[in-house]
């Protein structure tokens, strides 16, 4: 949906007058209009007060203040520009929509009596807290920088770190209402250009009134399976990570408000991957690679398993017959499961909304009061809450927040299966889970690459953690234009 566009009138009043309408400067306290007359020449500025640089704007309107008639002729809009306005940021703008609109971003507007265009003075600042290390994606070693609410600091960041001359960062506004800046970041030699190309378009045909959840709103949108539960796009708030992806040949979106960056595409593999494996030698991250394999998938498959051979002791060899409940209990066992699953959520929650100051009580609660008591008054056995402890840990062990939420998810559907028909439901279950990511898709790009479709080499890279010197290829779904590292 276009903006419908206003021309400067030919009256320096009626211009101010219009933008003073459209900005509701006397409805609104923070909306600041400010009457000025320098050489001669009326003026009209338009600043949100705590956005605009005090400092800057009152400087330059010193320096307007010593101007005389004729340093502004014959030209006043080429001379302010060129000679008069000593700041880096500014831009023109022959449209009073737009202009009124780039004041509820954030610049200030110049409003000139005898110029056919606004001036646009980028003397802006935002609120923003300092780049601290992420908390879902800490490190022993490494950087303790992290992404922030501010497009312009996260741009800064990943800049930083690619001094290519070809990383590119284009902008974009998306939401009618809110006009949310989005950057669309990548290395131009490098990534693919139809991919950008794709991306970009999904992105302009997003038509909506604002993105009140930022980067969720942009997955919503562009991700097209609404009811799938695995993310398509990898979110990472860490700039090495992001620089990382880049060079591989992936596309960045970075959204103004959300100190998370959206990579596409991204695979199952890529939501295994954890910064801490590459800031370790090769053989140790190889290592805890294969840790963080084991534990995503005792997540996913150690309590159906644990519940088949409960209710199945046939199935289990004679030195294995010790798994299982001694006791039936008061509370059936598939109801035990799916009551801690719940309950685990709900400590999660609880935890999330607690303060830190009471996030020590909530953990004595939960141990002492409720995991303690609960099975000695018999509504959970101590196997079932061994068995859900070590699917728990796996679940947290699991680098993605967004994958750790949809394993548990197959977790609870495979338990079901098993409650409804047993083995037959078990391997029925894995099977299906295994076709739907089979057939699902991140822009185009199988989701569960390169284990299907097999490919040798990045397979080897996702299951060993190859040395960096080794991986001298770009992955090959991505279709980069220089293929070598």
């Amino acid at each position: 949906m276009q903006m419908e566009r206003q021309p400067l009138f030919s009256s320096f009043e009626k211009n101010r007058d219009y933008m003073h309408e459209r900005l509701a400067v006397d409805q609104s306290f923070d909306m600041i209009q400010r009457d000025l007359e320098y050489a001669g020449i009326k003026m009209a500025l338009f600043v949100i007060d705590g956005f605009g640089k005090d400092e800057i704007l009152l400087y330059i309107m010193q320096l307007f203040a010593e101007l005389e008639t004729e340093d502004l002729e014959p030209n006043v809009l080429k001379k302010l520009l060129e000679r008069y306005i000593p700041y880096i940021e500014v831009d023109e703008a022959n449209d009073l929509n737009e202009a009124s609109d780039l004041v509820l971003a954030g610049p200030a507007a110049l409003v000139v009596e005898g110029a056919n265009k606004v001036i646009i003075i980028d003397a802006r600042t935002y609120p923003a807290r300092s780049p601290e290390e992420p908390d879902l994606e800490r490190v022993v070693r490494g950087s303790r920088d992290g992404y922030v609410e501010t497009i312009v600091f996260n741009t800064a960041l990943t800049r930083r770190r690619v001094r290519d001359r070809s990383l590119r960062m284009q902008y974009l506004q998306i939401g009618r209402r809110s006009k949310t800046d989005i950057c669309i970041c990548y290395i131009e030699d490098i990534a693919d250009k139809h991919r950008v190309e794709s991306l970009k378009k999904k992105l302009e045909m997003i038509d909506t009134d604002g993105l009140p959840m930022a980067e969720k709103t942009i997955e919503e949108y562009i991700s097209g399976r609404h009811w799938n539960p695995y993310p398509t796009v990898r979110y990472t708030e860490r700039p090495d990570t992001a620089a990382s992806h880049l060079y591989e040949g992936h596309v960045l979106i970075i959204i103004d408000g959300s100190p998370s960056v959206m990579i596409t595409p991204a695979t199952y593999a890529h939501h295994l991957q954890h910064a801490e494996e590459y800031r370790q030698k090769p053989l140790v991250g190889a290592y805890l690679r294969f840790v963080r394999f084991f534990a995503v998938i005792a997540s996913i498959f150690i309590l159906p398993l644990y519940y088949l051979f409960a209710k199945h002791a046939d199935y289990l060899p004679a030195n294995l017959q010790y798994i299982g409940p001694d006791e039936a209990g008061v509370v059936p066992l598939f109801v035990q499961f799916l009551l801690a699953e719940i309950g685990i959520d709900i400590l999660r929650m609880a935890a999330i909304h607690t303060p830190s100051s009471l996030a020590t009580a909530l953990g004595l609660v939960a141990a002492i009061m409720i995991g303690e008591v609960s099975v000695q008054v018999g509504w959970f056995s101590h196997e079932v809450v061994l068995y859900l402890a070590v699917a728990a840990i796996g679940t947290y062990a699991t680098p993605s927040y967004e994958l750790s939420l949809a394993n548990r998810l197959v977790r609870i559907f495979l338990l079901i299966a098993v409650a409804l028909f047993g083995a037959i439901g078990y391997i029925v279950g894995i099977t299906l889970w295994i076709l739907y990511l089979v057939r699902m898709k991140s822009f185009n790009v199988a989701y569960f690459w390169p284990f299907i479709p097999f490919s040798y080499r990045p397979f080897r890279d996702v299951f060993l953690r190859s040395p960096i010197p080794l991986k001298n290829r770009r992955p090959a779904f991505l279709h980069p234009k220089d293929p070598d590292r």
